[in-house]
């Protein structure tokens, strides 16, 4: 393979760093010799950066919001990221964002690069610019050498609707072997909950604060994450809802953090909770399974989990021994879920241990990219 054939630019029209399964892949690819440039835009104050490695750089434009400002800034952008494509050298474009799909779309037609497209999230916005993305993602998704999704049902959606069944691969947003390390030893007696990802009503609900009212005073709960932009304001109504039931002592706020750090402060966690609704007209929510990198991050820390009471979730996590199910909506349901594990320490490390075990044979970025990683080779 020629040094161009080794060279691969990743560009996203947000922080690369904010989505594990980039960062995953890329290392994959710069062990094994790859050159790898990541291009992105990021906000004044997002701390999300990738590890360091002697083969991925990262080359940033300061992000530009909502505004007549920002549609200046996304031709920069454009312009900017075909520049740095070519001066890389790449013979292979990773374009997995939806407003990164135009800028894809026209390198693959004026660039000697092919293009690996990866959706993270099916995309619903209705703005001028997300209808135009929309549009190119479907000509994006034909030109395509491969896409890459990270759900089973997703996938085949999406093959069908585009007709590349062919080519697409379902990649689960599992962690890297070599985030599975040995647990440290517990220096409190305190038994923690754990939430990361974004901070929305959907996946970490009121019922959680509520449900610690029916628990001992040394259960807490760990939040990790960060807001959208839909939910500016969502961490201090959980917040305020703690201190209404005089629970602020029990409830932990850690700010976005970098993932390394998110990892070692899951480690001092018990449980994790991955919750999504029982009811949702969100197909990604419908469909996230594979997608949400949570319970694996959850299991390959050690901890078991606690999920929603959906079918699908259940037949992967609880039907294996991995977690309990409750209906995220009613603390009551939160609490017995919790109590299981406060009543069952045994089982519960048995659960977590398992997990662990599971991540290093199966659910890992290694083994769910290998068929990206060949057709890449070929």
């Amino acid at each position: 393979m020629t040094d161009a054939a080794r060279r691969i630019v990743y560009i996203q029209y947000t922080n690369p760093a904010g989505y594990p399964s980039l960062e995953h892949s890329a290392r994959l690819l710069a062990d094994a010799g790859w050159r790898v440039l990541f291009l992105g835009t990021v906000a004044p104050h997002d701390v999300m950066r990738f590890r360091p490695h002697a083969h991925i750089t990262t080359r940033y434009l300061a992000f530009q919001a909502r505004g007549w400002k920002q549609k200046i800034h996304f031709l920069t952008f454009c312009a900017w990221a075909m520049y740095e494509t070519w001066r890389w050298r790449a013979q292979w474009l990773y374009a997995s964002d939806l407003y990164a799909t135009p800028t894809a779309l026209l390198m693959n037609y004026v660039l000697p690069v092919k293009v690996i497209y990866h959706e993270h999230d099916t995309p619903a916005g209705t703005s001028f610019l997300a209808r135009i993305c929309r549009a190119t993602r479907a000509r994006l998704a034909r030109r395509a050498t491969l896409c890459v999704l990270p759900n089973q049902k997703r996938a085949q959606m999406f093959a069908q609707q585009f007709d590349v069944v062919a080519k697409t691969f379902c990649v689960w947003n599992c962690p890297e072997r070599a985030e599975v390390v040995p647990l440290p030893a517990r220096v409190d007696s305190r038994f923690r909950l754990l939430y990361h990802g974004s901070i929305v009503p959907s996946r970490l609900p009121l019922a959680v604060i509520d449900a610690l009212t029916q628990l001992p005073e040394y259960v807490c709960l760990r939040i990790v994450g960060y807001e959208t932009i839909g939910h500016t304001g969502y961490v201090e109504t959980l917040l305020r809802r703690a201190r209404e039931l005089h629970l602020e002592a029990r409830v932990e706020y850690v700010q976005h953090i970098p993932r390394f750090e998110l990892l070692e402060r899951a480690r001092e966690c018990d449980v994790g909770l991955a919750l999504l609704p029982l009811q949702s007209a969100d197909v990604n929510e419908q469909t996230m399974t594979g997608a949400s990198n949570k319970p694996f991050d959850y299991l390959a820390c050690g901890l078991p989990l606690i999920v929603s009471d959906l079918a699908d979730w259940r037949a992967l996590f609880v039907e294996n021994g991995f977690a309990r199910a409750c209906n995220p909506a009613d603390a009551s349901s939160i609490a017995q879920a919790v109590c299981w594990y406060l009543d069952h320490p045994r089982e519960r490390r048995a659960m977590g241990e398992r997990g662990r075990a599971k991540i290093l044979s199966e659910w890992n970025y290694e083994t769910q990219f290998v068929n990206v990683y060949k057709s890449l080779r070929e």
